[in-house]
C-alpha cells in the first residue's frame, strides 16, 4: 500500500512539473510583432476584447476591429479568432486583426507584407487604372480589380472611405507599394460562409442590402456574404432597366433559389416570393371578358401585353389592323400603349392568353351593323319596285 502510495505521488508529481515546465515555457516565449496566433476569447467590454493566449496574463484587442459598419460586434465569447501580435507593455500583450494606417511606418508596413496583416488606408483619389490610398505618411496604389468583390460602375463612390488592405507588392527602395481590397473581403466572405452553411437552405426567405447594381443583377448583402440576384429573378414582369427596380442601399426580402457551396456563391430571387398571377388567370381572365393593358413587347410574329404584373397576353399580328395588311406591329402598334382587349382564350398549362384588339371588334361590329341595315334598306326598296310595276300592270 506504501509502495503504491509513492507510485501515486511520484506520478503528480511529474504531471505537476510537466505543467509548471510548460506554463513557463509559454511564458518566457516571447511573440515576435506581427505574428499570428489563433486564440479563444474568453471576455468581451465596451472597449476591449480579452483572448486566451496560453499565458496567465489576457491578450486583448480592440472591440471595434469586430464590430460590422452599423457597431455591432461580429463574434462573441468562445469564438476562436486569428490575430496578430503588435506589442507589450507592463505585461499587457496588445494584439489587432489590422493596422491602423495611423501608426503605419515603412517598417511596420514591411512587417504587414511579410506576415499578410491587413492594414488600414484611406482612399484619397482615382487614378489611372485604380485608386491612390493614403497610409500614414505613404502613399500605395490599389488596381480597380482589386476594389472590392464585384465591378463598380461609379469607382467615385470608394473616394474618401477608411478601407481594409492586403499588401500584395512591396518595394522598401522605391516605395512602391501595391494593395488589394478584394483579398480581405474574399477572406471575410469566406469566414461567413462556413457560419451560414448551418443556417442556410434553399428556398428559405432573406432579409439583404443592395450593395451593387449591374447591367445583369445586383449583389445584396445578407448577414455578411454577397449573393448574386440576377434580373431575371427581380419581378414576375420583364425588366429591361433594373435601375427602375433597385438602387444602392435599398433593403430588400428575397428567397434563397441556389446555394452554391463548392464555388461559394449564393444566388437569391425577389420573384420567387411576390405572387403568381397564373395560379388566378383562369378565374379572372375569363374568355370573351374584356381588360386594359399595356404593350410590352414587339415581336415580327405579334404585340405582347402586360395586363398584370407576371402575365402577359399576346395579340398575334393578324388580329392587329384587321382593315390593312401590316409588315410589323409597330405599324399599328407602340410600346406603352395602353390598349383594350378581349381574352380569346387561355391555357393555364402552357401559360399563354390570346387577345383580340377590341377597337378592331368595335369597327367590324359597326361594319356589321352598317351592313345588315343597308340590307334592310336595299330589301325595302325592292319591295317598293315591286310595288309599283304591279300597279303598273294592273294599268296597262
Amino acid at each position: 500500500m506504501t509502495q503504491d502510495y509513492q507510485n501515486n505521488n511520484d506520478t503528480d508529481l511529474e504531471e505537476n512539473f510537466a505543467d509548471i515546465f510548460e506554463e513557463s515555457f509559454i511564458e518566457n516565449h516571447d511573440l515576435d510583432p506581427g505574428q499570428i496566433i489563433e486564440a479563444e476569447i474568453v471576455k468581451i467590454s465596451d472597449e476591449w476584447i480579452f483572448l486566451n493566449i496560453g499565458r496567465k496574463s489576457e491578450g486583448h484587442l480592440e472591440a471595434k476591429e469586430l464590430t460590422d459598419e452599423n457597431g455591432n460586434l461580429k463574434v462573441k465569447e468562445g469564438d476562436v479568432i486569428k490575430a496578430f501580435f503588435m506589442s507589450s507593455k507592463d505585461g499587457e500583450m496588445l494584439f489587432t486583426t489590422r493596422i491602423s494606417g495611423n501608426d503605419a511606418g515603412i517598417a511596420v508596413l514591411k512587417r504587414a507584407f511579410e506576415n499578410k496583416i491587413p492594414i488600414e488606408g484611406f482612399v484619397e483619389k482615382e487614378i489611372k487604372g485604380g485608386y491612390q490610398i493614403k497610409i500614414g505618411d505613404l502613399r500605395a496604389f490599389c488596381p480597380f480589380s482589386q476594389m472590392g468583390l464585384s465591378r463598380n460602375d461609379n469607382p467615385k463612390t470608394n473616394i474618401g472611405q477608411h478601407l481594409s488592405f492586403i499588401i500584395t507588392e512591396f518595394n522598401e527602395k522605391d516605395r512602391n507599394i501595391i494593395l488589394s481590397n478584394r483579398a480581405i473581403l474574399e477572406e471575410e466572405n469566406k469566414a461567413q460562409l462556413e457560419i451560414l452553411k448551418e443556417s442556410l437552405q434553399e428556398g428559405m426567405k432573406v432579409n439583404g442590402v443592395v450593395k451593387s447594381i449591374l447591367d445583369f443583377g445586383a449583389f445584396v448583402d445578407i448577414g455578411g456574404v454577397q449573393a448574386l440576384l440576377p434580373i431575371s429573378e427581380i419581378s414576375r414582369s420583364r425588366v429591361n432597366d433594373i435601375n427602375k427596380y433597385l438602387e444602392l442601399g435599398q433593403e430588400i426580402d428575397a428567397a434563397i433559389l441556389k446555394l452554391d457551396w463548392d464555388r461559394e456563391r449564393i444566388t437569391i430571387s425577389m420573384k420567387e416570393i411576390q405572387p403568381d398571377p397564373w395560379e388566378y388567370a383562369e378565374r379572372k381572365y375569363l374568355e370573351g371578358s374584356c381588360h386594359t393593358g399595356e404593350i410590352a413587347r414587339l415581336t415580327n410574329f405579334g404585340a405582347f401585353v402586360t395586363l398584370e404584373s407576371g402575365l402577359d397576353g399576346l395579340i398575334h399580328i393578324s388580329d392587329l389592323g384587321r382593315n390593312s395588311r401590316i409588315k410589323h406591329p409597330r405599324d399599328v402598334v407602340s410600346l406603352g400603349q395602353s390598349i383594350e382587349v378581349k381574352i380569346n382564350s387561355v391555357d393555364i398549362r402552357k401559360k399563354r392568353i390570346s387577345l383580340i384588339p377590341v377597337e378592331d371588334l368595335q369597327e367590324e361590329d359597326n361594319y356589321q351593323q352598317f351592313m345588315d341595315k343597308n340590307d334592310n334598306s336595299y330589301k325595302a326598296l325592292g319591295s317598293l319596285g315591286d310595288l309599283l310595276k304591279e300597279k303598273l300592270d294592273k294599268k296597262s
